[in-house]
């Protein structure tokens, strides 16, 4: 981080959902920044808060309400106009009292399918993928001789919860990988799990599926090359791979490695650090890419991720 940036302001919000399932939301009202957007409750730590109590009191004194339990949900590095902030957000699991616009800001219960389409400031765009997204990504090692081992361990990596998966079988012939594809996607849709295609579009289009850009397809890219109703993702590695992705409408990214892995040993690891500073510049969905296992996925989340993509850390041995 350059000496002379500055630190990054603490901010608290927290989800709050009711009976029906609905997520609650407040308008910034009149004369602050971003007036008229849309965003979840809370406000910045005093000193020597903790971001608990800092919820409790923002939440008290925008809706009137007491925190009793609250659980971490994401915490969201940001970047703009020269400042920075972590948007520290929490799940709110037990509260007393009924939300109210204590500060006349007005409230809106939105169904979960429907947050997307509220204008938001943009800290708040990877808390909604958060909670409608998968917080891991299946990548598959290539199938090798043994299709039927293969789709086994995919099998058991669906019912053991993966619902994104990507399909990278890269050593096999064009008539091969269609066939596979199949496959693979007859037993994702069974699950009611995503599928996305590494590299082929013309087979991603074939099959309706998702597609997903490798790194140096992503760069050759002047905007987005499959419909909006078509899942897109690409692989980053920098700063301008993120931000090009993101300005040719890229729905998420895999980001990394964090860490030297056996597929990648020579490639050194971001870290981190170096991730969560990534993190700050876009605000799309990335999965931390890189040695990552189902044990990683709420360190992950504490530095802004969506959550992880691996391949030998969630495919069934």
């Amino acid at each position: 981080m350059p000496s002379d940036a500055p630190q990054p302001t603490q901010v608290v919000a927290g989800v709050l959902v009711d009976a029906r399932g609905r997520i609650l939301l407040a308008r910034r009202t009149a004369g602050r920044y971003l007036a008229g957007a849309w965003e979840f409750p809370g406000g910045k730590l005093e000193r020597d808060e903790t971001p608990l109590q800092a919820l409790d009191r923002e939440l008290n004194e925008e809706l009137g309400i007491r925190v009793h339990a609250a659980e971490p949900l994401i915490s969201v590095p940001h970047a703009s106009n020269g400042k920075r902030i972590v948007l520290d957000v929490y799940r709110v699991t037990s509260f007393a009292g009924k939300p109210k616009g204590i500060e006349k800001q007005a409230l809106a219960w939105a169904p979960p399918e429907k947050l997307a389409t509220y204008p938001m400031p943009p800290p708040d765009r990877p808390v909604v993928a958060a909670l409608l997204q998968p917080d891991r990504c299946l990548i598959t090692p290539e199938p090798g001789s043994d299709v039927d081992a293969f789709l086994s361990r995919l099998e058991r990596a669906l019912q053991a919860g993966v619902r994104r998966v990507q399909l990278r079988a890269r050593s096999l012939n064009a008539a091969a990988l269609a066939l596979l594809a199949e496959q693979v996607k007859a037993r994702c849709d069974a699950h009611h799990a995503e599928l996305l295609i590494n590299g082929d579009e013309a087979l991603a289009r074939s099959l309706g599926c998702g597609l997903h850009l490798r790194s140096e397809q992503l760069l050759a890219c002047t905007q987005r090359p499959v419909p909006e109703s078509q899942l897109l993702s690409a692989s980053c590695h920098d700063a301008a791979e993120l931000e090009h992705a993101q300005e040719i409408g890229i729905d998420f990214v895999l980001l990394g490695p964090i860490q030297a892995t056996v597929t990648h040993p020579d490639r050194q690891g971001l870290g981190w650090t170096k991730f969560s500073r990534l993190r700050e510049t876009v605000v799309l969905p990335i999965y931390a890419l890189g040695g990552m296992t189902s044990d990683d996925i709420a360190r992950s989340r504490r530095h802004g991720a969506q959550g992880i993509a691996a391949i030998r850390g969630l495919w069934p041995q």
